[in-house]
């Protein structure tokens, strides 16, 4: 079935826009005209939508959405096919799935490529589910993609509770890996080394760059979202021909950085973001997901550590706790 399927469709759907640039209060609910499947597009009918930062940076006037994309927040979603596209073969109406999105999830209904969707993994929710792809992609792409993150190396994930971090922590373990992380608080500690990671540093008391330098003699891959003062941290925390990879400033991008190092010990400095990046690399992320990290989904050895689920006219106070930090993995807005 190729041909684009309408029927049954209501004209309109409630959504959450972003009124204007500003905190979590400009979060508003709203409707919208149901939006209709391109060529090689999905619609979905969203059943929950994931809630992360690029949200809130979009929210707050940094992170503008791609040419193209609906202006609406949210990059991930599950739920199940309401409508396939021109072209669109491998779907169908129907089917569960979840999906990474160019922007649209805080809504009843979203379109995203086709090749961006995953089904749900055996015997999971579609409320975990929403909490897949966006960090999946996002760590699979960097730690083992673009990383090179291989069994026996030491790999260090800043920020270990958050949905990156937790998600980080069980996909590095479960390939090999050692895991050292760090995070704020005793609680968020104890919840990294319950998903496996080896040691657990509070950044509040402790150095990780000492901690990693006594332990492990320095980390081989190094996941950073923390940016400004960390980087030159990070590079004295890495071991010769160590790689540091950046996906996030929370503390800022700019900083003074003495690239001797990088030279004298041939370290690499790498990054990305997920959104800009073409159909065809995202499409490449989901094939490579499907293959080595689906399969252990459905065993239950490893999944996504949920937080808090909020309504989708909630979508203001689920941004509010992302940003006080005070949430232990995933939230999702419950939108169906």
């Amino acid at each position: 079935m190729t041909a684009a399927i309408k029927t049954a469709l209501p004209a309109t759907m409630t959504a959450v826009e972003i009124a204007e640039a500003g905190g979590p209060e400009v979060l508003r609910p709203s409707t919208r005209p149901v939006p209709a499947p391109g060529h090689g597009q999905v619609l979905i009918r969203v059943a929950f939508a994931g809630v992360n930062r690029p949200d809130a940076l979009q929210r707050a006037g940094s992170y503008a959405p791609p040419p193209g994309a609906s202006d609406l927040p949210g990059l991930e979603v599950s739920g199940e096919i309401a409508a396939l596209g021109p072209g669109v073969t491998g779907w169908r109406v129907g089917d569960p799935v979840c999906a990474l999105t160019p922007g649209g999830g805080y809504a009843g209904y979203v379109v995203t490529p086709a090749a961006h969707c995953l089904p749900v993994p055996a015997g999971m929710g579609l409320k975990e589910a929403a909490c897949l792809p966006e960090t999946f992609f996002t760590v699979w792409s960097n730690v083992f993609m673009r990383g090179g993150l291989e069994a026996g190396e030491v790999f260090l994930v800043h920020g270990g509770s958050s949905g990156i971090g937790t998600t980080a922590i069980q996909l590095a373990r479960h390939f090999g890996a050692r895991v050292f992380t760090t995070a704020g608080s005793e609680a968020k500690c104890a919840a990294c080394l319950a998903l496996g990671a080896e040691r657990a540093i509070d950044y509040r008391a402790e150095d990780f760059v000492e901690v990693l330098r006594a332990e492990a003699g320095g980390a081989d891959l190094i996941l950073d979202m923390v940016g400004g003062d960390y980087l030159p941290r990070n590079v004295r925390a890495l071991k010769d021909d160590g790689r540091l990879v950046q996906i996030a400033f929370l503390r800022g991008p700019k900083v003074e950085l003495n690239f001797a190092q990088v030279m004298v010990r041939r370290l690499t400095l790498t990054g990305s973001t997920l959104r800009p990046q073409s159909d065809l690399a995202k499409a490449r992320i989901a094939e490579a997901l499907l293959e080595h990290v689906w399969p252990v989904l459905a065993t239950g050895r490893i999944a996504p550590v949920m937080d808090s689920t909020f309504a989708l006219t909630e979508a203001a106070a689920a941004h509010a706790r992302m940003e006080s930090s005070a949430h232990i993995g995933k939230i999702v807005l419950a939108v169906a």
